[in-house]
């Protein structure tokens, strides 16, 4: 329980109607979930506006309204808070109501469009191996320590990503690691954390349905560096070109780090194979489990986080030789009999899908096949889905086109647009099967021979297919491996 008023401090509001002495048990955002001595804050949405439902929230019970306007009739019982800015204000009422946890942690958080599930997994794998209690917040999961909570999005909103920081406090974690959406920049949902570091990784064009232009897309970013404090470190990846950009006007302390020119931390790739990446960093040659150059650049950042936060240089390369790679990145399966291998990549933009395939290629010998299925997700940018199937075509012996999670679109209509991006040249080779399982059993029991890699992309870690609002149980590295055990 807490007072309003000690919550409500250092919040500006335009207007504050009513009693801001009272006592406050939870905050929600949801008006189903309203009820005495419940502040209900109401959030302007993309498809839902929360005003819409202060009526419902105050008949449940909830005596404190945060708005950016007053309803044309004020309850005498309730007490208004109004903002410009009602999800900027509910961040930090939320830091301020668990007593503000990302204070007491060092909070990292990595933004771009590719890498940020890998690289914060490792983190927080590698401090936990150097002996911290530690946080995660990632697309697949969240973690205290050994307590693994369920993940809903990649970024949780502002309520329940101060609970669950306040519950890593409480657990006695020093350190956590979370990604950082595009989304939760612009919809204020990391409003009023202390981040001690922030790391960017690269970016290339996604989301466009949520910020309409690539530009938008860009400011999304580097808005969370323009943020942080001056107490914080900025380490960005200066091989991505818009490295610079996300720095422009950070009053953090800017840290580079680079495999093609200098930079604060620098690595260079001696080899890659199968059998994982040889690099050398900062002067010292490590063997690594992880494969491929996008790795290589993970490899980096997590290095570079760990020397900012004070660890030692050898102890950290070290441990992070043994680190194996986050679940559905990059997964590998491989069939005993055969020697087939099956990859479970989440790649799902046009930049992840050619750098698993390049990578793919680069380690493969010269008489296995590469085999892709690839498949867009509904309700989400469709520009990318013609660009998807060209470069599986470019980069795949065989590709097969087929559904992910299709949410509300017919995945017919998602999968016509994407054989418009098929070359001409291409369409010998490429192959439409909506239904995913059949098209993964196809591709394994069909086309591939002895010793052929394929490629299962898109879905990663995900354990579901998306179809009309049902979630149905789907795990691609399931499906490969019940593919490979049925012997035809």
């Amino acid at each position: 329980m807490k007072l309003l008023a000690d919550i409500i401090k250092d919040v500006a509001f335009t207007s504050i109607v009513g009693n801001p002495n009272q006592s406050i048990v939870g905050l929600t955002i949801d008006s189903r979930q309203a009820g005495q001595q419940i502040l209900f804050a109401a959030l302007r949405g993309t498809q839902v506006d929360g005003h819409d439902f202060i009526e419902k929230a105050i008949a449940l019970g909830a005596s404190v309204i945060l708005c950016e306007s007053l309803p044309e009739s004020t309850n005498p019982d309730v007490t208004y808070l109004v903002a410009s800015d009602s999800a900027a204000a509910l961040g930090k009422l939320s830091a301020n109501f668990y007593d503000n946890p990302s204070q007491k942690l060092k909070l990292i958080g990595i933004t771009g469009t590719n890498g940020k599930t890998t690289t914060v997994t490792l983190l927080f794998r590698l401090f936990r191996s150097l002996g911290y209690r530690c946080g995660l917040i990632s697309t697949v999961q969240n973690q205290i320590d050994d307590d693994v909570i369920p993940s809903t999005h990649t970024t949780p909103d502002a309520i329940n990503l101060n609970k669950l920081l306040a519950q890593m406090v409480q657990a006695g974690c020093t350190h956590a690691f979370m990604e950082v959406s595009s989304h939760s920049v612009v919809q204020h949902r990391i409003t009023g954390l202390h981040f001690a570091g922030g790391i960017f990784s690269n970016i290339t064009h996604d989301h466009l349905d949520f910020h309409k232009t690539f530009d938008n897309y860009i400011k999304a970013k580097k808005g969370f560096f323009d943020n942080l404090p001056k107490s914080a470190f900025a380490l960005v990846n200066i091989d991505d070109r818009r490295g610079g950009v996300m720095v422009q006007n950070t009053k953090a302390n800017i840290q580079t780090y680079s495999l093609e020119t200098l930079a604060n931390v620098k690595g260079r790739i001696i080899s890659d194979s199968i059998y994982g990446l040889e690099m050398e960093i900062d002067g010292q040659q490590v063997h690594f489990q992880l494969i491929g150059t996008f790795n290589a650049y993970n490899l980096l950042a997590i290095y570079g986080t760990a020397i900012l936060l004070g660890e030692d240089k050898e102890e950290v390369l070290l441990h992070m030789s043994s680190l194996q790679t986050a679940p559905g990145r990059f997964e590998q399966v491989v069939d005993p009999q055969t020697h087939k291998v099956g990859i479970v990549d989440y790649a799902h933009t046009p930049d992840a899908l050619e750098n698993v395939l390049k990578t793919i290629n680069q380690i493969k010998d010269g008489n296995q096949q590469v085999i892709t299925l690839v498949g867009c997700g509904g309700n989400r940018d469709a520009t990318k889905r013609p660009i998807m199937a060209k470069i599986a075509c470019e980069l795949s012996n065989k590709v097969i086109l087929t559904s992910d999670n299709p949410r509300f679109e017919e995945p017919e209509e998602i999968l016509a647009q994407m054989q418009k991006g098929v070359p001409p040249i291409d369409y010998k080779k490429t192959k439409v099967i909506n239904d995913r399982k059949e098209a993964i059993f196809y591709a394994i029991q069909t086309i591939a021979q002895a010793g052929d890699i394929i490629l299962v992309a898109g879905k990663g870690h995900e354990t579901y297919q998306e179809i009309k609002g049902v979630k149905y149980d789907f795990d691609d590295k399931k499906m490969i491996q019940e593919a490979f055990q049925v012997r035809i």
